[in-house]
This record gives structure tokens, sequence and C-alpha cells, in this order.
């Protein structure tokens, strides 16, 4: 399916263009997009370099085996191929909460992380699997606890309460993320995307022989010392987040000491988290036993790797996505959808935000932007707008991205139900907003 939406793209940015003459930015926006695309993967390496040689370290301590455990019942639900500590489980389960807390920086390579622990289980390397599709769907669709980018938009042009959307977003999201799971566990069972029975395949471990050593992530004892460290460490972290949540002299203008307390919490939690796991990882798998920095660096230099293997499925998906938007295509789609969405009560003014949402952040941030300061920061146009920005995702790049680092070009239905997730955050938004705010 995505050759044929890549080719899609192409082909109607070319018409359009030709049409209207503007064949020039056309090719213009698809230099720019290759650029970018080069761009994008290289600012990859750093952070993930950080967090993969944090993830490794977690997998050879056992952190990743134990996080994987506590959410047994629901993640063998969800991934039924997966076996049963394998540390595909513990890095997904680090994926979501990063996206729930709105760590985007360590959200990607825990991501990435993740895809290669499930391709290690794939008998069909160029194909994805029902549980990489699955996985996808939930990124697509990730219940947000802190829409933090909106809400540093809606503040920076003054709004007196711009953390007012986050219970809408909370609530728009469980929407995308319960269509993104419903038409990812539907659409595996059509003809076009079954996968064919395979005639003869070797165990998994003979195919995959570089794969995750599953011994590695097995439990062992901490010692008391070591459990009094990581115990003061928590401690002083939590004194931290107190500190941060509830400042003796909050700073004038802060307009997040005006927010509820559970408001103020999440935000120092996601302030303080990050910090904690820099440190606390280390020392836990120091505590074990584990020669931390050696296996920091063993896992970091696979950051490298991953960020250049994305490069031509970044480049292939952000060229079509820039020779679209430079032929004019997003501003004749909203001109042609205008009047169907008028009269299903959708604001045409969120529809350039809803079209971009899964082709690009960075066009969808500008078009949030334009609209919070032509609407007004408190309006309810613009908190539906935040809440559209919060509770949908850039469905081709996460894909051009998750897909690409493990080599997968046959994404069966994992195109649609991203798109059907990205769909019903951008009605749910609309509508949650109507109800709670309006």
């Amino acid at each position: 399916m995505l050759n044929w939406i890549w080719l899609g793209l192409l082909t109607i940015a070319a018409l359009l263009a030709g049409f209207t003459g503007r064949l020039p930015s056309m090719t213009e926006g698809a230099i720019r997009a290759a650029e970018t695309s080069v761009s994008v993967a290289m600012g990859l390496i750093g952070v993930m370099a950080l967090w993969l040689g944090l993830m490794r370290l977690a997998e050879k301590s056992g952190l990743v085996g134990t996080l994987a455990a506590l959410l047994r019942p629901l993640l063998r639900r969800l991934f039924p191929d997966v076996p049963d500590g394998h540390p595909a489980m513990g890095s997904m389960v680090l994926n979501i909460a990063a996206n729930a807390l709105g760590l985007t920086n360590a959200a990607t390579p825990l991501g990435l992380r993740a895809m290669r622990d499930l391709q290690s289980l794939n008998p069909r390397p160029d194909t994805a699997t029902d549980a990489m599709c699955t996985f996808l769907a939930i990124n697509t669709g990730s219940v947000q606890l802190i829409p933090t980018t909106a809400i540093a938009i809606l503040a920076a042009n003054g709004s007196r309460n711009p953390t007012a959307i986050i219970g809408t977003t909370l609530l728009a999201t469980a929407c995308s993320s319960a269509a993104g799971l419903v038409v990812v566990k539907s659409a595996r069972r059509l003809r076009w995307f079954r996968l064919p029975p395979l005639e003869a395949v070797a165990p998994v471990a003979s195919q995959n022989p570089a794969g995750p050593d599953l011994a590695a992530s097995a439990p062992v004892p901490t010692p008391l010392a070591g459990r009094i460290a990581l115990g003061a460490l928590a401690l002083c972290f939590l004194l931290f987040a107190a500190r941060i949540a509830f400042p003796a002299a909050p700073p004038d203008g802060d307009l997040l000491a005006l927010a509820p307390v559970w408001v103020r919490g999440l935000n120092a939690l996601s302030v303080v988290a990050l910090p904690f796991l820099f440190v606390a990882v280390p020392l836990y798998a120091a505590v074990r036993g584990i020669k931390a920095y050696e296996q920091f660096v063993e896992g970091a230099k696979e950051g490298f790797e991953t960020a250049v293997r994305i490069i031509p499925y970044l480049v292939a998906m952000l060229v079509a996505i820039g020779c679209l938007r430079g032929a004019g295509g997003i501003e004749w789609l909203t001109r042609t959808l205008r009047p169907a969405l008028d009269a299903v009560g959708f604001p045409a003014e969120l529809v350039p935000m809803a079209l971009l949402r899964p082709l690009t952040g960075s066009g969808t941030l500008a078009a949030f932007t334009d609209l919070v300061k032509s609407a007004g920061a408190d309006s309810l146009l613009a908190r539906m707008g935040g809440t559209l920005f919060g509770s949908t995702e850039t469905t081709f790049y996460v894909i051009a991205v998750y897909f690409g680092s493990i080599g997968v070009r046959r994404t069966r239905h994992a195109v649609v139900a991203g798109l059907a997730a990205d769909l019903a955050g951008s009605v749910a938004a609309v509508a949650v907003c109507r109800a709670v705010l309006g």
C-alpha cells in the first residue's frame, strides 16, 4: 500500500503543479525535503546513541524483563505473537511511556529499538509482522498525558489557561488509540493484508543469531546496598519534582502555577523523568554487577548505524510530501473538502492541520501557530487545534523511520491503521472540545 501512496503523492503533485504553473515550486520543495531528510537522520545520531546505550544497560541488567513482566497480561493480548519475557516487550513499554509523557527525544530511539527487537522474531525480514503493525498503531494514536508542544504554543501567545487542553487531549488520544487498535486487529484478516503461510521456516533463533540475549534479561537479586542507593536516588528526584510542582515563590507570569494540582504534578514528572533515567539506569545496572560504561558504549554504537540506515526511506517519503506541498496540494485539498466538512460541523480552519498532520510535524506546527495567532490563544478554535495537534501523529514519517530502520518494505495494514487513528483523533478533538470547552 505504501508503494501506491508514494506514487500517488508524486503523480498528483506533478499534475497539479503543471496545471497551476507551480512546477518550479514543486522542484524546490523536493530538493528541500531531500536535504531535510538527511539533516533529520544525522540529527538523530547523538540522541539514538544515548538511548540505545541506556537500553542496552536496561536489557543486560534485567530491567527490561521486569517491566515486561509487570504488564504481561495486557501485552499478551496486544502482542500474542511475541514470547513472554522477550526484550521487545520492555522496549515497547518504555516507548509508549515516553510518548505518553511527551518525551519525544526518548520515544523515537526507544521505538526504533523495539522495532529491531520485533524484527528478531520476523521470519519474513522484508514484510511487517502483525506485532509491528500493532506497535505502529499504538504509536500513531498513543495516549498523551501532557501535550507539551501545544501547551507551549498557547502559553507563548498569551493564553490564560494553556493547560485546559490536557483533559481534552487525553480523551481524544484514547479515541484515536482505540480506533487504531480496532482497525489494526481487523484489517489483518483481510485478504489484501493477510500473510501467506510459510512452507518451511527455520527456528527464529537460527535465523537471527545476533538477536536479543534473553538470558541476560533474567532477574537477578539486587544487593541491599544497591537497593538503598536506588531508593535514595528515587527519593531525591521525588523531592525535586515536588519543588518544581509547588515552588515557594512562583515566577511572575507562570501560568502553570494556576493549573490544578494533578496537572502540575504531571508537568513536574515530565521534567524530572529524563534526568532520573540518565542516572537510575546506569546505577541499576552497576549494582547488579554490570560494567555500565562498557555496555553503554556497545549499545551506543548502534545509534550511528540505525540513523544512516533510515536515510533512503526518509528521502523517499519526505520528497513526495515536499512535492505535494510545493505544488499547492494541501491548499487544493482544503478548498475541495471545505463544503463537506462545513456540513458535518468540522471547522474549515482546522482542515490544513488535519491534512498536514499525517505528513509533516513542522508543517502542522506552523499551521497551528497561525491558527492560534488569528483566532486567539483562548478561543475554542485554538483549543481544538491544540487538542488535534496532541492527539494525532505524523504517520508517514513514523512509518518511514521505524520500518526503514529494519529494512521492511511491505508495511501491510500499518498505514491504514495509522491513518484511521489520525482520522479518529481529529474528529474526537473537535467533538470533545465542543462538549467539554464549548
